[in-house]
């Protein structure tokens, strides 16, 4: 039959306004095989899925598409044994949902930008680190890494050749019981090498909680310069957040219970923290073997020109202390801290230190420091969610030396105003922060 002229003109209007998809925008296979097969003719903007169940390819699946998902059916019911995946050159990939148990592996090499790990856990033991980040712009997000006694690190974030990722992202995360036993090695998150330690990496890690982080005294290493570590909750664990190399590092707002924050390194500023140990060391200045560290160096840089301000520091023994070194810190600053603790010397800090110290109030022991400092009771009140806040009353209102204008929330992120509050909290009778639990991160977190 011979169409009008009026129907075939209707006909072309109404495809104008009409999209019809070339292609279908979800994908469900079955096995590793036909996820294969998907894979190799998938199109930009696809949800390519596989079915329930434990699957073990004799090599992993080879990702060599831009701009597609790749998901599990449903997070956590969708096991990879051996295998795994393989990115390739590609952009804006994004998988999700998926168990990496046994030998099987999911890596993103430098040439896979723009690359998203989200809702997959990676459990037990591993070769090398559970997840190896090349890439740069990569999201590490909602993810569990459990269970890891061998040696080897659950996220280490490197690069290509000389060059270190970029603008890595990391959140709400979960790192969970990394029992390795060696002396070091077994870190939870690997930011960067010694020899990149000059490299700004520009990554941010934010929103993680660490519960048995106890594969190496160091939860969080950073090894790159010019990131930010924010937000973070660590309990029940050996493993502190340390600067172990780079320079310009910003550590705020972090919770730590039983655990602290030690540093190497240059210009890093360190505020708005709140570290609870039970022992001492809450605040570590770090060893200096060096005065500045080379391109190459693997030993301890002495720390200089670092400001720590604004923490609330609880213990018993030594809360700020340094490692001794060769080298003594150098134009620090001690500022504006709550140091509470029962120790006859609250400040330990190695002899021929240069650190300005003012602002501070140091309670239940000996300052341990000449001057900048009032030694008085700080009337800390214990929260719903244990956490120790400012009473009214307290005499750290208004009570802080100097701006430091970059200093603008305290660790509720409430905004400081007029003259800050000393310590972490700027007095707020509606506090509304909360230590990081297993319902806030991981592959079931909202």
């Amino acid at each position: 039959m011979i169409r009008s002229l009026a129907a075939v003109g209707a006909a072309a209007l109404l495809s104008s306004f009409v999209h019809v998809p070339a292609f279908a925008a979800v994908v469900s296979v079955s096995t590793a095989s036909s996820l294969q097969a998907a894979l190799d003719t998938a199109r930009p903007g696809q949800r390519i899925v596989l079915a329930e169940g434990v699957h073990a390819p004799a090599e992993p699946i080879k990702i060599t598409r831009s701009g597609v998902t790749i998901a599990a059916e449903n997070v956590g019911r969708t096991v990879f044994t051996q295998g795994g995946f393989q990115l390739g050159a590609v952009r804006d990939v994004t998988i999700e949902g998926f168990v990496f148990d046994g030998t099987s592996t999911l890596s993103v090499p430098a040439e896979a930008a723009g690359t998203r790990i989200t809702r997959n856990t990676y459990n037990g033991d591993k070769p090398s680190s559970s997840l190896t980040v090349g890439a740069d712009d990569v999201e590490v997000d909602h993810n569990t890494f459990s269970n890891r006694s061998n040696e080897g690190v659950y996220l280490q974030i490197t690069g290509s050749g000389d060059g270190i990722a970029q603008r890595t992202h990391v959140h709400h995360n979960y790192f969970y019981n990394h029992s390795f036993s060696g002396s070091n090695g077994g870190e939870s998150i690997r930011l960067g090498f010694s020899h990149k330690q000059s490299k700004s990496a520009n990554a941010i890690i934010e929103y993680n909680l660490f519960e048995k982080a106890n594969g190496d005294p160091e939860a969080i290493s950073v090894k790159a310069s010019d990131n930010t570590i924010r937000f973070n909750t660590i309990r029940d664990s050996k493993g502190y957040i340390v600067l172990r190399h780079g320079n310009r590092t910003t550590v705020e707002g972090n919770v730590l219970f039983g655990s602290g924050i030690r540093f190497h390194g240059n210009d890093h500023k360190v505020f708005n923290n709140y570290v609870q140990n039970t022992a001492d060391r809450a605040i570590v200045f770090g060893k200096g073997s060096e005065t500045d560290s080379g391109p190459a160096s693997t030993s301890h840089d002495r720390p200089d020109r670092v400001t720590v301000a604004f923490n609330t520091l609880i213990g018993t023994g030594a809360v700020v202390d340094s490692d001794t070194g060769t080298y003594a810190p150098k134009d620090c600053v001690l500022a504006n801290n709550i140091i509470q603790g029962s120790s006859s010397k609250l400040v330990d800090m190695m002899s021929g230190s240069t650190v300005k110290y003012e602002g501070n109030i140091v309670w239940g022991g000996t300052a341990g420091i000449p001057s900048g400092y009032k030694k008085v009771d700080p009337k800390l009140v214990r929260d719903s969610n244990g956490l120790l806040r400012l009473a009214s009353g307290s005499p750290a209102i208004n009570a802080s030396a100097s701006s430091y204008s970059y200093v603008t929330r305290d660790f509720d992120l409430q905004a400081r105003s007029g003259t800050r509050d000393v310590g972490a909290d700027e007095y707020n009778s509606a506090a509304v922060r909360k230590p990081l639990t297993k319902a806030d991160v991981g592959v079931s977190a909202p």
